[in-house]
């Protein structure tokens, strides 16, 4: 990796492919062009690569907070990240034995353990439910995940079966899907994992996230790295660097002079800034179409420094990395239908992650990190920490008293360190009713621009949010047709 400034009309040699951004798409776009061995350079604007899988010691010196991702469901499962030796460069992924607690009043919780069967005995009632839901999602989980996450029109056409079998279940809205359980644990565990959508959990698809990171909770667990997100990001640039190829930082790219001569541009960036630096170089139909691109709510993130574990009302919460608090199914779908409305809820969702109970390199010896956010409406300046508190507080009685720091992070703070986070929009962009697959738009290359050497290759294509690096792989193959077509 080198550390360059970027000035207007200076940059390095001519290349196959240039990429601009450093984050897991970007990353995985370049090492998808450099491994067909064509020359590859990642611009990035930060000093320090990774775009959302970045970490630092936001709360104080010796902790490690992760300023983004920091639990990782699709790590394991996706085609691209499979394909990437983490062994070799040093990463230990850590599975913790349940991937998801979803704590409700009285000292109840439903807890996603990685096993499917321990998870559908502990629900009870809803035992027999649990596993016809996801039972065959699981078995098949290698087929679920190379369907979902590829393009909609190709994966149909390549797997009709599987289309069949499964497009019902992932179309469905999730308040339809959680009359099929009896108990209100099951069906609020259901209701944490759909409500990833960022959606009202009434609308089409999100029913759809809850069986996606369901089956990815028994099939594969819910990981993260050992030492913090930024491990991931400095993985993939070893391995880019093995191939040849070249990150700048200190790069920023405003206009189209900002980068090097290629053959073809992948924009590890959303729709509103590849129209920006394209400018006139797109036709005006096409640049208004990406500036209408609809951003998704927001997040205010909270990251805290505690004298000990948060102190759970059930003690089986903290046999989970990942702790999903917002209540029964209709308070997380009451608190997401507010934010979609463009209000803040008093009782938000909150999602939360416990990375020191499995990784205590994170914090100075007896301390403990929190990693916590809830959803606002897009770059709101409301500061709703109090909230994210009160609602562990509810669940973890006496947590006040164990928190020794604090830093809160605002939708235009999120912007401010990574520009694709639009608004502190996490995911790329809005996923209501077909965006949730049809994404950037509906068309059957999301990955392709009305200029045929530009392609776009982040969340705001498909398959969308997550760290699994699918949506910049696959506009790199796109990128490498291309180029082929061009030189043939």
């Amino acid at each position: 990796m080198e550390n360059r400034p970027g000035s207007r009309g200076a940059g390095p040699g001519a290349v196959d492919v240039a990429v601009v951004g450093s984050g897991p798409n970007g990353l995985a776009a370049a090492i998808t062009a450099a491994r067909a061995g064509r020359s590859v350079v990642v611009l990035e604007a930060a000093s320090e690569p990774g775009g959302a899988t970045r970490s630092g010691p936001l709360v104080g010196p010796g902790y490690v907070n992760d300023y983004g991702s920091a639990i990782h469901p699709l790590a394991l499962a996706s085609p691209f990240l499979r394909t990437i030796p983490w062994t070799e460069h040093g990463l230990e992924w850590i599975t913790p034995p349940a991937a998801v607690a979803h704590p409700l009043d009285g000292g109840r919780v439903a807890v996603a353990w990685n096993d499917l069967n321990r998870t559908a005995a502990d629900l009870g009632a809803d035992a027999k439910t649990w596993r016809t839901m996801f039972g065959p999602l699981v078995r098949r989980f290698d087929e679920l995940v190379e369907f979902a996450m590829r393009p909609p029109l190709g994966a149909v056409a390549s797997s009709p079966l599987t289309a069949l079998r499964v497009g019902p279940q992932l179309a469905a809205p999730a308040t339809l899907v959680a009359r099929r359980l009896e108990t209100d644990r099951a069906r609020a565990l259901f209701a944490g994992h759909a409500a990833h959508a960022v959606q009202p959990l009434s609308r089409p698809f999100t029913g759809g996230f809850g069986f996606f990171l369901g089956s990815a909770a028994h099939a594969v667990g819910w990981p993260f790295p050992r030492g913090g997100a930024s491990e991931i990001a400095r993985v993939l640039i070893e391995v880019l660097d093995g191939l040849g190829g070249r990150v700048l930082t200190d790069h920023p790219v405003g206009s189209l002079d900002d980068i090097p001569e290629a053959g073809a541009v992948v924009f590890a960036l959303t729709p509103r800034q590849l129209a920006a630096i394209a400018g006139d170089e797109l036709p005006p139909r096409a640049r208004r179409r990406l500036r209408r691109f609809p951003y998704g709510p927001g997040a205010c993130k909270v990251d805290l420094a505690t004298s000990e574990p948060i102190p759970w009302a059930n003690p089986e919460v903290a046999m989970a990395g990942t702790v999903h608090l917002g209540g029964t199914l209709e308070e997380v779908a009451e608190a997401e239908a507010t934010v979609a409305d463009g209000r803040h809820s008093a009782r938000p969702f909150v999602l939360l992650a416990q990375h020191t109970l499995f990784d205590p390199s994170r914090a100075p010896a007896g301390r403990h990190t929190v990693w916590a956010y809830c959803h606002v409406p897009n770059g709101s300046p409301v500061d709703v920490s109090g909230a994210i508190e009160a609602q562990i507080e509810r669940f973890a009685p006496g947590f006040a008293d164990t928190v020794v720091a604090r830093r809160v992070s605002l939708p235009a703070d999120l912007e401010r360190w990574d520009a694709n986070l639009i608004g502190g929009d996490i995911g790329g962009g809005s996923y209501a009713n077909l965006r949730a697959i049809f994404r950037p738009g509906l068309r059957a290359r999301p990955y392709d621009t009305a200029v045929d050497r530009f392609f776009i290759g982040s969340a705001s294509a498909s398959p969308g949010g997550g760290v699994h690096g699918m949506s910049g792989h696959l506009a790199a193959e796109r990128a490498l047709e291309y180029l082929d077509g061009r030189d043939s």
